[in-house]
């Protein structure tokens, strides 16, 4: 009795932890409105996906018996979404505990049982980018994630043809963490620049070590000691480089041109802006010296240093020539990014399909993926969303959502409790409420501090 006990409770894991798998599948999806963002609109139009990979495009398109046939005549088939800037599935956000801590791995820390995933698919989300917080002047090490939830193995969601990214931040959040809390620089933003500065002197010195040591090997008869291995300096290394893209945190438009006056005195390309709420000053700069801005479409004024912004920035800086996303930094914002880009369109008159690439194309090419999804494109990853409205439709909302062409949401076909479902360590407090006391009785900087910190997290 007791093994049959013991059966039927490792038949209900979802996965076993010690093998990551990465299921595919294949799908004909016919007479759709076929929204590729790069190669235009195809009305009634087919798409085969095979073991995961978009095979054919076109009319009249046929499959083997195996396969599952979707009919969506009236419906709009687009890319998966992605958000370029994410903390979901993440059981930590913040290692504050030092202005760099890029050793710090968000791969480490992602949750593959959060109900988050599963809302994400249903907005139309198929990847996201998991971010460290934006605690530290450079921060942990990211991870971008296909949303292949129901694996209870995190190694599943991880992308891996996906490039290494870091987390850098400036202005208040590092300069409150450790120079208002801890008393160590920075203190100020030119402390900030200064740290990350010098992390990567200290870095150039770290590799110039190694690189004295390997020339001793090659001296016959030489015994050289190696310089002690540093996975802190070792990853900074990795940035200069190139081999790691540097996505940071960025608000005020002066803050925004001194790191891309730092990564040009030190050779870095690889660098694109989140939130960048002031980009619109210096789109040229922008579009020139980095890979792109990944901004929110109507988000500002929730503390000093973000008071001012406009809902046309992503239009300005789309018009700059400057890849452009919308991000969510949310984890209920997240499911609504169609919505989001649509807000983009209203006030800056972009045309459908720059507006889509907000969402799709753009983010990939941030995320140095976008070889493999971000359109509809023969040979590309089968990451598609089917909507019964066009996507920038008010009146649109997601049917089905495929990662590698495997349905993961069907909106009439999921279980109900699928979305009810709440993760044991979910605040469902209503702690707005309670803060919105304290600040009538404390006044607004109590707000700022405490409300505003927990809120926010330090990651926005």
């Amino acid at each position: 009795m007791k093994k049959i006990l013991q059966a039927f409770l490792i038949s209900l894991l979802p996965m076993s932890w010690s093998v990551a798998q990465t299921p595919t599948g294949s799908v004909l999806i016919k007479n759709a409105h076929v929204l590729t963002v790069t190669n235009g609109d195809l009305e009634g139009t087919d798409v085969l996906v095979e073991n995961g990979i978009i095979r054919r495009i076109g009319k009249n398109l046929s499959a083997p018996a195996s396969v599952e046939v979707i009919e969506a005549n009236g419906m709009y088939l687009m890319p998966g979404i992605i958000d370029a800037h994410s903390h979901v599935a993440l059981d930590a956000v913040n290692e504050a505990t030092a202005p760099i801590t890029s050793e710090v791995k968000m791969a480490d820390v992602v949750n593959p049982y959060d109900i988050g995933l599963y809302r994400a698919l249903a907005g139309g989300v198929t990847i996201s980018h998991a971010m460290h917080g934006s605690a530290n002047a450079i921060g942990g090490q990211n991870i971008t994630l296909k949303h292949r939830y129901g694996s209870g193995n995190p190694e599943d969601l991880f992308m891996k043809e996906a490039p290494r990214t870091i987390k850098f931040a400036l202005g208040e959040n590092p300069t409150r963490v450790h120079g208002r809390g801890n008393g160590i620089q920075p203190r100020t933003r030119m402390g900030v620049d200064a740290v990350i500065r010098n992390g990567f002197n200290e870095a150039i010195q770290y590799k110039k070590a190694w690189e004295a040591y390997n020339n001793a090997l090659k001296v016959r008869g030489a015994t050289p000691v190696p310089p002690k291995y540093d996975e802190r300096l070792e990853t900074l290394a990795d940035i200069l480089d190139g081999k790691i893209i540097i996505h940071c945190h960025s608000y005020r438009a002066d803050e925004i041109y001194g790191l891309i006056n730092t990564c040009r005195e030190f050779g870095i390309t690889n660098i694109v802006f989140s939130h960048v709420n002031e980009g619109f000053k210096v789109a040229p700069e922008l579009a020139e010296y980095t890979m792109g801005a990944s901004v929110f479409a109507d988000w500002w004024a929730y503390k000093f240093e973000v008071y001012y912004s406009t809902a046309y920035n992503a239009a300005i800086l789309t018009r700059n020539n400057v890849i452009t996303s919308i991000n969510s930094d949310s984890g209920e914002l997240i499911r609504h990014l169609y919505h989001e880009a649509g807000k983009a369109q209203r006030y800056g008159e972009l045309n459908d399909q720059e507006t889509l690439a907000l969402i799709t194309i753009n983010p990939a090419k941030q995320l140095g993926i976008a070889d493999k999804v971000g359109s509809i494109e023969v040979g590309k990853q089968a990451d598609l969303v089917l909507f019964n409205e066009h996507p920038l439709s008010i009146y649109a909302i997601p049917q089905m959502t495929f990662v590698d062409g495997v349905k993961y949401f069907d909106i009439n076909a999921d279980d109900n409790d699928m979305r009810l479902r709440v993760s044991a360590s979910e605040v469902v407090e209503p702690i707005f409420l309670k803060e919105h006391e304290h600040r009538c009785m404390h006044g607004v900087d109590f707000f700022f501090t405490n409300f505003g910190r927990s809120l926010f997290n330090h990651s926005h």
